[in-house]
């Protein structure tokens, strides 16, 4: 009621029409309210400066409310000071909470654990207004970008590549890292990486696989000039492979697997297993959005990795599988097998992975050699510093 009431107080006119028949239900009578007029238009400010007028109440507006000692003795009415003590009444009562901040999110399972606190009203029971927008990946990216949403979940190396496009973000949660989902894939009769010296290989060139290609030569003693990168949509890597016109391929999961299913005798050459921590997920949020909604994004937070314990508790990491691979139109059995391919950071795994360091344990390493890979290839041109993305208090601060 508060909202309705106030979204009325705010918008309509003093002499309105719509506003007089509006009033009369509030047990005015139409002959009255004229005399009304100045005064309502002070309660009208009062309860805009309270925040009411865009649909929310908070903790500052309850403290607004109490400073306006300049204002508050104009309000001679009798039926205007019951209608503002109501108003404060409602104040009160009324959760603190702001207008939803919108998260878009994506098919990977790092991302679509969020469905579990969606699904079981864990925003609302914590008193924020929470908008999870699906999106495709690269349009989640996009939409981030155009400002169309607060946060987003993305790979941290990719949200370096947004940043210097333009589009900021503070990374204020570290989600996951890939183990084992992402994958060189070998056709028939390539057994190791190193068979692969002088060959062709289907990768997506600048994103995520291209990366883990590097990352399996240097592990081999080899270095990209040993193969021939051949650019090559992640989503048409399976055919490409069975097509034979190259030697192996770069896929996340479930192209990955689809890629081992589609072509007989493939095998998998080198995983992100074998490379912990080269492709963190983070959730990069608008630094407006954080420096103004703090207080929920720390909820949001604190939500996310209360998904992660619920996922891998036994008692119920059957019903968050369902869950998730519901929102994906997957089978829950199949999707549950290939979990174990994400590594889901719980909240001491996140604090320790927050903290400086130079290898891979660390997201701080991680992002280093994720920016010289960007330069390398002229994904960018100027070098982007890990320092100005993340933003580890909430995480720290968490218990």
């Amino acid at each position: 009621m508060h909202k309705f009431l106030a979204r009325r107080l705010a918008a309509l006119p003093a002499n309105s029409s719509h506003f007089l028949y509006s009033r009369s239900h509030y047990g005015h009578s139409p002959t009255n309210l004229p005399n009304f007029a100045h005064e309502w238009q002070i309660l009208a400010r009062i309860t805009a400066s309270m925040g009411v007028a865009h649909g929310m109440l908070t903790k500052r507006s309850r403290n607004t409310i109490y400073n306006t000692r300049n204002t508050l003795p104009l309000m001679r009415s009798p039926s205007l000071r019951r209608l503002a003590a109501a108003l404060l009444a409602f104040a009160a009562i009324a959760p603190l909470t702001h207008a939803a901040i919108k998260v878009a999110y994506s098919d990977w399972p790092g991302y679509t654990v969020l469905e579990v606190a969606k699904q079981k009203d864990w925003f609302k029971q914590a008193g924020i207004d929470v908008d999870l927008v699906w999106f495709d990946y690269l349009p989640s990216i996009d939409a981030f970008s155009a400002n169309k949403v607060d946060a987003v979940t993305i790979v941290a190396t990719d949200a370096l590549v947004t940043g210097a496009s333009g589009g900021k973000s503070k990374i204020i949660a570290l989600l996951d890292f890939s183990e084992g989902s992402d994958m060189i894939v070998g056709k028939p009769g390539i057994e190791s990486i190193k068979d692969l010296k002088g060959k062709k290989v289907g990768v997506e060139v600048t994103l995520v696989e291209h990366l883990l290609l590097l990352e399996a030569l240097k592990a081999n003693g080899m270095t990209q000039a040993d193969v021939q990168l051949v650019n090559t949509a992640t989503n048409e890597t399976p055919q490409t492979l069975a097509s034979g016109s190259v030697a192996a391929v770069g896929a996340w999961y479930p192209i990955s697997g689809q890629a081992l299913k589609q072509v007989a005798g493939s095998k998998k050459l080198f995983t992100s297993a074998d490379a912990k921590g080269l492709i963190y997920d983070v959730l990069a949020v608008n630094p407006t959005s954080y420096a103004t909604h703090k207080e929920e994004w720390q909820k949001f937070v604190s939500i996310y990795y209360k998904c992660v314990a619920y996922l891998q508790d036994p008692a119920t990491r059957e019903d968050a599988v369902k869950i998730m691979a519901a929102k994906v139109g997957a089978n829950a059995a199949d999707y549950g097998q290939n979990i174990p391919g994400t590594h889901f950071l719980n909240l001491v795994e996140a604090k320790a992975a927050f903290k400086k360091g130079t290898g891979l344990d660390s997201i701080y390493g991680s992002m280093t050699l994720g920016n010289k890979f960007n330069l390398d290839n002229n994904v960018y041109k100027d070098s982007q510093k890990p320092e100005a993305y993340l933003a580890p208090s909430i995480v720290e601060g968490l218990k």
